[in-house]
């Protein structure tokens, strides 16, 4: 009977958790989505390409949310245990409140090791798989980027100007390409855009092409000219970030500096690989912690007058500690002391809530 019951509370928790996780991460990939659609509307990457990175941005969203969720879903299930008499069947049963208390603790040392899993490996992984997604693409989207009397900056080192555009046809080009280590200027009355076997030209008629290189100006009019697109970069960041890098190769800049020595020993870089791993493998460890803040809950119940202030309390001390938790990591790194600080923090007022329950649950 102990069993059944508490795996109905457990499966309580996780479908109220794994529904709020997933409503969640959508509104929030839905927002971000829109903001990354200047990779199609100004950096020039096709549809396919954007779908696919906003796709592999999604783990990173979950990894961010999970604790507050994770929150959510203990506190409100335990409430509705509460006023629904649901707790008493635990009591009736034999099972003491410390008990309860611990099955929970289990169960968020189990989501901890899934949060370490999910921030030390499959995000940073998912997120470099979108970068080099991004770096490897070409500029597919070029042709709805051009408009007439507009500037085009969508990749570096380019830029092109259009006087008049008429579906594929264009009038009165002016191109300005630095990309190849010197300036080359081409006016051309007329072009087209032709895709030919997955790569893109733009083949230009009746113009002129200067070329200046090391103050040497070349000149010479053309009939048709092809001005090859597939070769450009966008404008896109294709550099991986640091929370795009794997995990051994963080570790490797922190105690290997023999590994890429200029790259891992530059100050400001090694506090940002250590401020990455310690939100890869050690912030987690919070979660335990907001565990036993919602075993508070247990304490007294709804016939205790003050039961609803206690809730808003519990409430407001839990999202105290989140926010600290995310924002005492930027400064975390700052000296060994913050760092040792930073470190013991969540244990000691672990040890504290926990001894605290322990005395107010054990004999009741």
């Amino acid at each position: 009977m102990k069993k059944l019951i508490f795996k109905k509370f457990i499966l309580d928790v996780l479908s109220f958790f794994i529904a709020s996780i997933f409503i969640m991460g959508l509104i929030v990939w839905t927002l971000q989505a829109v903001n990354y659609f200047d990779f199609v509307s100004e950096d020039g990457h096709g549809l396919k390409v954007y779908f696919a990175y906003t796709f592999l941005n999604f783990p990173k969203i979950i990894h961010r949310i999970l604790p507050f969720m994770f929150f959510i879903s203990l506190f409100f299930t335990i409430i509705k245990y509460e006023v629904n008499n649901e707790l008493n069947i635990f009591w009736i049963n034999g099972v003491s409140k410390i008990k309860f208390v611990n099955i929970i603790l289990i169960s968020s040392i189990i989501l901890m090791c899934f949060q370490i899993w999910l921030g030390s490996y499959l995000s940073p992984s998912s997120q470099l798989k979108a970068r080099n997604l991004l770096k490897n693409s070409n500029i597919d989207f070029f042709t709805s980027l051009i408009k007439e009397g507009k500037f085009i900056n969508a990749v570096k080192g380019l830029t092109i100007f259009i006087e008049e555009k008429n579906s594929e046809n264009f009038s009165n080009i002016f191109i300005d390409d630095s990309t190849k280590g010197y300036s080359r200027m081409i006016h051309a009355k007329s072009g087209i855009i032709i895709s030919e076997k997955q790569r893109k030209k733009f083949v230009l008629f009746d113009g002129k092409v200067i070329n200046i290189d090391n103050e040497r100006i070349n000149t010479f009019e053309f009939d048709q000219i092809d001005f090859n697109l597939q070769s450009f970069d966008s404008n896109t960041i294709t550099k991986p970030k640091i929370q795009e890098i794997s995990s051994i190769h963080l570790l490797s800049c922190l105690f290997d500096k023999s590994i890429n020595k200029q790259r891992c020993e530059h100050d400001n870089l090694l506090n940002e690989t250590k401020q990455e791993l310690l939100k890869r493998f050690f912030k987690p460890v919070y979660i335990p912690l907001i565990s036993i803040l919602c075993c508070f809950l247990l304490i007294s119940g709804k016939y205790n007058p003050n039961y609803e202030k206690t809730k808003k309390y519990i409430f407001l001390i839990i999202l105290l500690i989140i926010v600290i938790s995310e924002t005492s990591l930027r400064y975390s790194t700052s000296s060994n002391i913050s760092l040792l600080i930073y470190f013991f923090t969540p244990f000691i007022l672990f040890t504290i809530f926990y001894f605290f329950t322990y005395l107010k649950t054990n004999n009741a």
